[in-house]
């Protein structure tokens, strides 16, 4: 008789977890996450999707477009979400595409982002440069220059980036406009030639932002140091933005936040996700981290997956906590 209730038992729980598998809020529904070109955000895309695929959901690849595109990609409903909007550098594409009206934003993914200018700390040591005003002086900006028209040669910012329209307001700004020269092109491939000038001992000025692996190569303090600009200058959606900070430092940008931005009518209709992407947190120093892994070659999608293996089995039960949480804002 024992044997029988056991058999029974056992069949009913059986039948219960396939029922409740059955059950997840996922099930038949594909998801299209959306990044821009910057293979370094694959690794927070990948985060969210592998916590949407616990929820039952089929996740595609995500699609690589510039960020402008992303936006109105999502707003239209032709990808499900993104995980890197930054808040306030992407203000004016995200307004452009609908804002609030075909976006859905809870809660913040990445805190304590930053972005600026930087040189060498042994040029910045040897002629007291610390605001970028100071490149008004020809013979300062000839020390930056690389390619002998006397201008300073900045590593900039790549178009559609968003921060090509900040650094090219700020230079007019601050009248820095005969003086320096802001290069665009592809941002990857300028910063290698910039490291390689740093090694060969030559001055060096450079925007960055982090998370990302140039801080973990040039280290700030160390290698490199932030330029202050004189006074608060931000283009469009971010004009009444004041970069100054509590300690009466200015560095120029804001300290930026980081967030998943999904389509508003599909996350109205999956609450279980909406609720996931407001509950999901990612310390920046891990960002920062897993960059420089891949910086180091650790780069090809098998090493990424890896290390959203990784990341996960290190935070288990935060991960997991997000699952149970969002699975219970679907009932």
């Amino acid at each position: 008789m024992r044997h029988k209730i056991l058999i029974a038992t056992a069949f009913a729980t059986l039948v219960s977890t396939s029922a409740w598998a059955a059950e997840l809020p996922g099930k038949g529904i594909t998801v299209q996450p959306i990044q821009s070109t910057i293979t370094e955000e694959t690794f927070q895309t990948l985060l969210v999707s592998r916590a949407l695929e616990k929820l039952g959901y089929t996740v595609n690849k995500p699609s690589e477009v510039d960020y402008n595109v992303a936006y109105t990609s999502l707003a239209a409903g032709d990808a499900t979400f993104t995980a890197v909007n930054w808040q306030p550098l992407h203000d004016d594409m995200y307004a452009a595409a609908g804002g609030d009206k075909k976006f859905y934003r809870e809660g913040v993914l990445v805190n304590g982002a930053a972005q600026g200018y930087l040189i060498d700390r042994k040029t910045a040591e040897q002629y007291q440069i610390k605001n970028i005003e100071q490149l008004k002086d020809p013979k300062i900006a000839k020390l930056f220059d690389t390619n002998g028209d006397g201008k300073a040669d900045m590593t900039g910012c790549n178009p559609g980036w968003g921060c090509e329209a900040v650094i090219n307001h700020q230079i007019a700004a601050y009248g820095l406009s005969k003086t320096v020269e802001h290069n665009q092109g592809n941002y990857a491939a300028m910063m290698a030639d910039t490291i390689t000038r740093f090694k060969e001992g030559k001055p060096i000025l450079y925007y960055t932002w982090t998370p990302y692996w140039v801080s973990d190569v040039l280290k700030p303090g160390k290698d490199v140091v932030w330029l202050q600009v004189p006074f608060t200058a931000m283009p469009g959606e971010q004009k009444n933005v004041d970069t100054k900070l509590a300690n009466g430092a200015n560095y120029g940008f804001p300290v930026s936040t980081m967030h998943i931005v999904a389509n508003k009518v599909w996350a109205e209709k999956n609450p279980a996700a909406a609720k996931l992407f407001s509950l999901m947190k990612l310390p920046l120093a891990d960002i920062n981290a897993q960059n420089a892994m891949m910086h180091e070659g650790k780069a090809s999608e098998a090493d990424i997956q890896g290390h959203v293996d990784g990341w996960i089995k290190a935070h288990q039960q935060l991960f997991d906590g997000w699952i149970k949480e969002a699975l219970a804002a679907q009932k």
